[in-house]
């Protein structure tokens, strides 16, 4: 029987930051190429899907909130077809301003399988604007978000390197936080500027350089515990859930034992694709603490969504069915193994 999980319908979230345009080209074996030692794949279609901040804001949406999308995209077929795919989907688009000279950040994946053969990612192409957008257009999406803040509940930042998340994003978080909302930032390259937010949810390689360790002598629990503990001192957030692809997550912060607390990766099955997991842990982990969930819960729930969206191909969301199921038989959290006790 599905495990009862906190209704976020009702909530209203906005996502703020790099918007992508995920293009997946399906496809399957044919034959080798006799003009060169490469395989030739049969297209079949393909399909246009949000990534980055707008993977996000589906995840969020998916699981029955209000969600707003705020970032920018080029005036170009990526960002017209990534507009139309986030409508389709009922997330708001209106502060998704448009920048003339500006190439939307597109990935293009091509994936391929032999008939009844799980589908596998063959190849990835990126085409990638050559700087961030304008200034003056960013600062224009952040007076909108502004504009939002006493209609909405939770902010969830999605920094993929593409210049959006910035000193003017990180101070306008501050306002939110000190205006009593969840904010919640997922970081790529720098912290900079961001100070007192509710949550970071860093991967490993994300903390290895924000806390400037090794990113394998994180596998030590005094190591993990001294690099989040850094992490969290350095910008004063309360909570940092930091991601650890198949050893699942580990918590540290507030009103948690000083070595954190953990879970094993959920799910039995195997791996099919981690594309966007770490945009579902994210975005249920902001819910569910935007909904009062005590913060090691709403980590067993973020563990328990990632474990759905990585059976399936390509950047995918979880249902509140799929994570009531998934719920009944996620791991509870335990101390980090090899922590000091208190």
């Amino acid at each position: 029987m599905a495990a009862e999980i906190p209704d976020f319908r009702g909530l209203s979230v906005a996502v703020a930051g790099d918007v992508i345009c995920d293009r997946y080209l399906s496809c399957e074996p044919k034959s080798l190429s006799r003009e060169a030692p490469v395989m030739v794949l049969r297209h079949l279609g393909e399909e246009i899907r949000a990534g980055g901040a707008g993977n996000v804001a589906r995840n969020l949406r998916a699981l029955g909130a209000t969600t707003a999308l705020f970032g920018v995209v080029g005036r170009d077929a990526s960002g017209r077809e990534l507009r139309g795919a986030l409508e389709a989907e009922r997330i708001a688009v209106e502060a998704l301003l448009v920048a003339p000279d500006w190439i939307t950040p597109l990935k293009t994946r091509i994936v391929a399988a032999e008939p009844r053969r799980n589908v596998q990612q063959v190849l990835r192409i990126d085409s990638e604007p050559a700087a961030a957008a304008p200034a003056r257009l960013r600062s224009q999406v952040l007076a909108q978000l502004r504009g939002r803040l006493s209609s909405l509940e939770a902010l969830v930042i999605s920094d993929y390197d593409y210049g959006f998340v910035d000193l003017e994003l990180a101070q306008l978080a501050a306002e939110f936080t000190r205006a009593g909302r969840v904010v919640v930032l997922d970081p790529r390259e720098s912290l900079e500027g961001f100070s007192g937010i509710t949550a970071l949810t860093p991967n490993l390689g994300e903390l290895a350089r924000f806390a400037e360790v090794a990113a394998e002598d994180l596998g030590d629990a005094r190591v993990l515990e001294q690099a989040a503990h850094a992490v969290l001192a350095r910008c004063g957030a309360r909570w940092i859930l930091v991601t650890r692809g198949k050893d699942g997550m580990a918590l540290f912060g507030e009103e948690l034992p000083r070595g954190g607390v953990c879970v094993p990766a959920s799910g039995s099955g195997n791996v099919t694709d981690v594309t966007g997991a770490g945009d579902t842990a994210a975005a249920v982990f902001a819910l569910a603490l935007a909904r009062g969930s005590e913060p090691a819960l709403a980590m067993r729930l973020a563990n328990a969504a990632s474990g759905v969206v990585v059976m399936e191909s390509g950047a995918a969301t979880c249902s509140p069915q799929a994570l009531a199921a998934a719920f009944v038989d996620a791991p509870r959290e335990s101390a980090v193994p090899g922590s000091p006790r208190p």
